[in-house]
């Protein structure tokens, strides 16, 4: 196929994609591949000598968790032994979020495309500021983390089963209208997940035997961490992506991922070799008492909604989104309408009201990235750049434009 065949089979594809959000399981049960020594993380591949500081702080946190070590002490050196594996959550099925770090004891989403039958995973959200995800591990971190999967994992496992699943499609479509723009901004779907849960909660709570406080506990949990949907949004946009990998000749983009270290791609036609380069440091708003200078390089897996048209591909259906990232809603606007110059499609599912409604810009293209010299834009949260701190901000950035020039030679070389 010549190359524009081939995208048009690639997005077509990542557009026909059902995701379906159908369970809570444990990762070790569900996750292909998982083992008890593995570590998944964000981004592209990477050592423990070389992990940023976010990183390793989660990883710490991690093998804390798991009770594979007694102290953070014990942990660096258990890292760095050689006796723990990593590898990319993209490897495995998954998108991490931030430091992405999943383990073994750990519950995750799963949702099921299907329209192409593929699965994918994401950890549950642990809410803003002092988490897992941005390298934290103090003792309520993994407090939490143990409340998460001892009380709120089963009831929302069985919860999605009396429900028949959650239809992730349709959820973004509505958000969107609702001000989302599904990255760093989900605050209405959170709330509409929410809803449809809670009688779903409450009858889980009586088939488990579980005392209704518990039930009321993790609504309110869900209820007041605007983040709950992010997870299940970002294995949905993996589980379009995924199905539109591998369609030899496209230079369809199907991964962006970064590590804090690197930034990765992935491209459709290019198999699973990863296009790297050094990250760059978000800009953007402070929690009081940080600064840039404090500030971690780029980092998570949570790019995957851009790769799939929404996050800061779809900021004009979220103008309030600069409150949070700095700017202002023409910003947001314009961020939208650049991004139709390095896209192949426009996704009629997700519709921008302010746009009349126009679909969102999907489907990057290597070859439009590279001659426009257009990147795309991404907004993220921001993390300390030493371990065990967490969040302090959130922001906007890009990739660098190395990664794409690569891709595209590679498909050059493959072509010739």
């Amino acid at each position: 196929m010549d190359i524009d065949t081939a995208n048009r089979q690639a997005v077509e594809r990542l557009l026909a994609a059902r995701p379906v959000l159908v369970g809570v399981g444990r990762a070790l049960d569900v996750i292909p591949g998982m083992r008890r020594n593995l570590i998944l993380h964000a981004g592209p591949p990477i050592t423990w000598d070389r992990m940023s500081g976010p990183m390793r702080g989660a990883v710490i946190g991690g093998l804390l968790y798991e009770g594979l070590a007694r102290t953070a002490e014990e942990a660096e050196e258990l890292a760095g032994s050689g006796e723990v594996d990593f590898a990319p959550c993209h490897h495995h099925g998954c998108a991490g979020p931030m430091a992405g770090v999943t383990t073994a004891s750990m519950p995750v989403y799963v949702v099921e495309n299907r329209a192409h039958g593929n699965r994918t995973f994401s950890t549950l959200n642990e809410g803003y500021g002092k988490v897992l995800r941005y390298g934290a591990y103090a003792p309520d971190v993994l407090d939490r983390l143990r409340w998460i999967a001892e009380v709120m994992a089963p009831l929302l496992a069985r919860a999605l089963e009396i429900s028949g699943g959650y239809d992730m499609k349709n959820h973004i479509a509505q958000a969107l209208q609702m001000g989302d723009e599904g990255h760093n901004r989900n605050r209405a779907g959170s709330c509409l997940f929410a809803r449809v849960m809670a009688p779903h909660l409450h009858q889980a709570a009586a088939d488990l035997a579980t005392p209704a406080g518990d039930a009321v506990k993790v609504l309110r949990f869900m209820a007041e961490n605007d983040l709950t949907i992010l997870n299940p949004v970002m294995a949905a946009c993996k589980a379009g992506l995924d199905a539109a990998h591998g369609v030899p000749g496209s230079s369809l983009v199907t991964t962006m991922a970064r590590n804090g270290t690197e930034f990765g791609i992935r491209v459709s036609g290019l198999g699973d070799r990863w296009f790297t380069a050094p990250v760059e440091r978000p800009r953007g708003l402070y929690f009081p008492g940080f600064t840039e200078e404090d500030a971690a390089g780029d980092i998570g897996d949570s790019t995957i909604t851009e790769t799939a048209g929404i996050g800061a591909f779809a900021m004009a259906a979220a103008p309030a989104i600069v409150q949070f990232v700095s700017g202002t809603p023409r910003d947001a606007m314009e961020a939208t309408l650049e991004m139709y110059e390095i896209t192949v499609a426009e996704n009629p599912a997700f519709g921008i009201p302010y746009l009349d409604f126009r679909g969102t810009p999907t489907g990057i293209d290597v070859r439009l990235v590279v001659e426009t010299g257009i990147t795309p834009r991404i907004n993220t949260g921001i993390a300390h750049k030493d371990p065990g701190v967490g969040q302090i901000g959130a922001g906007l950035v890009r990739p660098p434009m190395a990664c794409f020039e690569q891709a595209l030679a590679a498909l050059a070389g493959a072509a010739s």
